[in-house]
């Protein structure tokens, strides 16, 4: 039976362990290049135990960003700092994972710490954002949306599997697409945002035909031996968004597509949300134990799990192959070796770099580790 510590092996890559780095916006980049606060947050979390290790979403286009601080790899300029990340987490002993994406309607913010306002077009920082319709999404995002021409939805294929050639040449081992949170790809999916008349939009098939085109393009240059997967908008909790049944039929369409895993969270295609699930504990786990169940494909599931207990109960009871963890791998950059202590493992220090072990697998230095209070952390 496996545990949150057991290895995972997808095609030619083996995890550690069952604990993903989830990617986190930082609005730390300049110009889309990331720099030394990269290589230091992430570096931290490979060397902390983490198995996977993601830095933000990758923004394939400029107008792809969340802000103009966010990282990008729509130019080979790019790949010399994204190499320096696949470096350091290797040599600490994790495996360095990419998460492609476009933030569409959600696009052209300020920072986070700015209050996360959506600039207009005219603004210096800002620009027009693009979706699959002119329907702006609303709450703080207000400004209008200019729809996709099918023109330009083929040069955002184009744009994607240029950014996964990138990903590969800066030594990247797992690709993920984001395709959830109401970005790009979530909207296309979503009957909230997509009312398009052609071949991209109506019918079940039509809106996941975005999905599928982008899943080949990437397919198509990133190496096969590599695990290929997508974070998944899997319910609007709207009834006249995405239901869950059409994302479980979806995600078996792109598995014959090439998609070797699905990572299983929300929609979040609007802000008027019929049910907030958000304090309920592991919410989304029931839906990625079907997915798992139903389609024969491995997934990844999120959202408060950062109880050790808890995540280790998921991967246990096989409701889940992985575990992302966003807020909890911010609070606390060694949590899979603080997890490992609070689940009893034989040896939790054995997920620390080797160089480190004379240091920490000593009695002396258990007994002083035990005295050490532990503030509470995010779920």
């Amino acid at each position: 039976m496996p545990d949150l510590f057991s290895p995972f092996a997808l095609k030619d890559v083996t995890l550690r362990n069952r604990i993903v780095m989830s990617p986190m916006t930082m609005h730390h980049a300049v110009d889309g290049c990331v720099g030394d606060f990269h290589v230091m947050l992430l570096g931290s979390r490979a060397a902390g135990g983490f198995g996977l290790v993601f830095p933000e979403q990758i923004a394939i286009t400029p107008d792809g960003r969340t802000s103009v601080l966010c990282a990008g790899i729509w130019d080979d300029r790019h790949v010399e700092g994204l190499s320096r990340i696949c470096r350091l987490v290797k040599e600490m002993g994790g495996v360095p994972a990419i998460q492609l994406g476009h933030t569409g309607r959600k696009g052209s913010e300020t920072r986070s710490s700015q209050g996360r306002i959506q600039l207009p077009p005219d603004h210096p920082e800002g620009w027009q954002v693009r979706g699959p319709s002119p329907i702006p999404y609303g709450g703080r995002y207000t400004h209008p949306v200019q729809g996709l021409s099918t023109a330009e939805i083929q040069e955002l294929h184009r744009a994607y599997a240029q950014a996964a050639r990138r990903a590969a040449e800066a030594g990247f081992e797992w690709l993920e697409m984001h395709f959830a949170h109401g970005y790009l790809g979530a909207s296309f999916f979503s009957p909230l945002a997509n009312q398009r008349e052609d071949a991209y939009g109506g019918s079940l098939q039509n809106r996941v035909r975005f999905h599928l085109e982008a899943l080949d393009a990437v397919r198509a240059v990133w190496p096969e031996r590599l695990p290929l997967t997508m974070r998944l908008g899997t319910d609007d909790f709207h009834e006249a968004g995405v239901q869950f049944d059409d994302a479980v039929w979806a995600i078996g369409r792109m598995k014959a597509h090439g998609l070797d895993l699905a990572d299983i969270s929300l929609g979040l295609n609007t802000d008027d949300m019929r049910d907030r699930p958000f304090d309920a504990v592991g919410f989304m786990v029931d839906k990625a134990a079907r997915v798992r169940r139903e389609v024969c494909l491995p997934v990844g599931v999120s959202w408060n799990l950062g109880v050790p207990a808890t995540a280790d109960r998921v991967i246990r009871e096989e409701l889940a192959d992985l575990i992302f963890l966003g807020r909890p791998a911010l609070t606390n950059p060694n949590w899979p070796v603080w997890a490992a202590r609070e689940l009893g493992h034989a040896d939790p220090f054995s997920l620390v770099p080797a160089d480190w072990w004379p240091w920490l697998k000593t009695p002396r230095s258990q007994a002083a580790a035990d005295t050490v209070g532990l503030p509470p952390l995010p779920r």
